[in-house]
């Protein structure tokens, strides 16, 4: 395949790679949820449960799906589930809609984080898989520190947060399908086997495989949890409002997108393992400086965790790939089902928040978290990193 045509398919996916962080609003959507509808900490990040508990359900499924009508036909089935999701907020704006909403971003996500990586495979190299993956988690990440941004101009300027943030992102996802739908991309042919659920799930029965999985699990409880926690933990220690917290997210946001560019660069030179090493550690640091009450060292925190939570997901998804190229769709479908712990552990957060009355409960679901990633790093497990 020549530049140039790569180049043509991978700008159609680029953008969907984009609409892939749409699901993001979630974190700064539950914050003005809260606000406006007087919920607790733990009915809030319920609401993030939502979106994520489809990843838990559908993701195998999505896998056994694309084995039928391919990845492509898989991504643009997402869009359309995804569109529906960015309109109904314009249209009634209540607890209730907003849960249909948040389901709907969910279900069309789940089918999009399953189809879209291995989409990507379909058209680069398998030596390029890391920082491939890498530099889509970077156009994704534009979407997700554009949000917030989005939502508190919206705010200030007109009264409305949703106001600029749906229907940009809704439109955006229109053209990603249109685009799609008319560029021809070639796909692997799929033995003619049936696969059952049971025999996807087995695949954890790899010791790597599964150690993967759950790292993936960790890896999204810390992405979604400092999402929806930042702005929170600006208020709480800093006495600010949340027009004002709500960048904190973005800031988050902005330093994991320059991590992913940077990590497309870095895991190409310097390998998975160090990339990853360095990546936990930063993270770690982070963390540790959120338990400051000093803005100057809470925002150096969200950076540094930022940086470290950019390079994480790539690596151990390309990893999973690698370790059974037999079965990389019933493999994709199986990591994406990790991206459930962003509705396992935000909703620890959010207990654990309201019982000790502070936002350090969640840190320490935080801690927890990046204890394990840590485990990847020991001498049985990082021969495979």
């Amino acid at each position: 395949m020549n530049n140039s045509s790569q180049i043509t398919k991978l700008l159609p996916v680029m953008l969907t790679f984009f609409t892939m962080g749409f699901v993001d609003l979630v974190g700064i959507a539950t914050n003005y949820i809260k606000a406006d509808f007087v919920l607790s900490d733990t009915l809030a990040n319920l609401m993030a449960s939502m979106v994520f508990v489809w990843f838990f359900l559908l993701s195998v499924p999505t896998g056994l799906l694309m084995n039928k009508i391919g990845r492509k036909k898989t991504v643009l089935l997402s869009l359309l589930v995804t569109i529906p999701s960015l309109l109904i907020p314009l249209i009634s704006y209540s607890f209730v809609s907003m849960l249909i909403s948040f389901t709907l971003l969910g279900i069309g996500n789940t089918l999009m984080q399953v189809s879209l990586n291995p989409l990507l495979a379909s058209i680069v190299s398998g030596k390029r898989m890391s920082s491939s993956l890498t530099f889509g988690q970077f156009v994704k990440a534009i979407a997700s520190f554009i949000a917030p941004i989005l939502a508190a101009w919206a705010a200030v300027k007109f009264g409305d947060w949703r106001f600029i943030l749906y229907p940009a992102f809704a439109a955006i996802a229109i053209i990603a399908f249109f685009y799609l739908g008319v560029v021809r991309i070639e796909e692997e042919k799929i033995a003619d086997k049936p696969v059952s659920l049971k025999e996807s799930f087995g695949l954890l029965g790899d010791k790597y495989v599964l150690v993967f999985f759950l790292g993936i699990m960790a890896h999204v409880g810390l992405d979604v949890g400092i999402n929806a926690t930042a702005p929170k933990l600006l208020m709480e220690h800093l006495g600010v409002s949340l027009s004002v917290a709500g960048y904190a997210t973005s800031f988050y946001f902005i330093f994991r997108t320059v991590g992913c560019l940077m990590g497309s660069y870095l895991l190409a030179k310097f390998g998975d393992r160090r990339v990853f090493i360095v990546s936990i550690s930063m993270i770690l640091i982070g963390i540790l400086c959120l338990f400051s009450y000093n803005e100057t060292i809470m925002y150096t925190g969200i950076g540094l965790f930022g940086l470290g939570n950019s390079n994480i997901f790539p690596v151990m998804f390309s990893q999973a790939l690698v370790r059974v190229p037999g079965s990389q769709n019933e493999v994709s479908g199986l990591m994406i089902t990790g991206i459930s712990g962003g509705a396992i552990f935000p909703l620890l957060m959010g207990v654990a928040s309201d019982t000790l009355k502070s936002q350090v409960g969640a840190l320490i679901i935080l801690l927890l978290l990046i204890s394990y990633l840590f485990i990847l790093v020991f001498p049985k497990v990082k021969q495979n990193i």
